[in-house]
């Protein structure tokens, strides 16, 4: 669970999160285009890779490759592991 905190400490790692979760299955180029377009993110595709890859370490990010062409894929169980393990009870529950 330590890896998800670390990948969600950078506020670049967050928007790219943003990015796969408002459109799934873009490759590298697509995503840096995105960035750039969307939220002035001006990072090197090869930054952008390298925080996939913190990414893919913590299992929020996943690649498919097909042929010559990357997909990132968004993955949030990590994220619900942390809610599970942390519940927010419901007004209704509290004494």
């Amino acid at each position: 669970m330590g890896d998800v905190f670390k990948a969600l400490a950078d506020p670049t790692r967050r928007t790219i999160l943003d990015e796969l979760s408002d459109r799934d299955g873009q490759t590298l180029f697509e995503l840096c285009a995105r960035l750039a377009a969307r939220h002035q993110v001006a990072s090197s595709r090869q930054a952008v890779s390298q925080h996939l890859d913190v990414l893919a370490d913590a299992g929020l990010v996943h690649r498919r490759r097909e042929g010559r062409y990357t997909f990132l894929h968004l993955d949030t169980a990590p994220l619900r592991a942390i809610t599970d393990r942390w519940p927010v009870p419901h007004p209704e529950e509290t004494p």
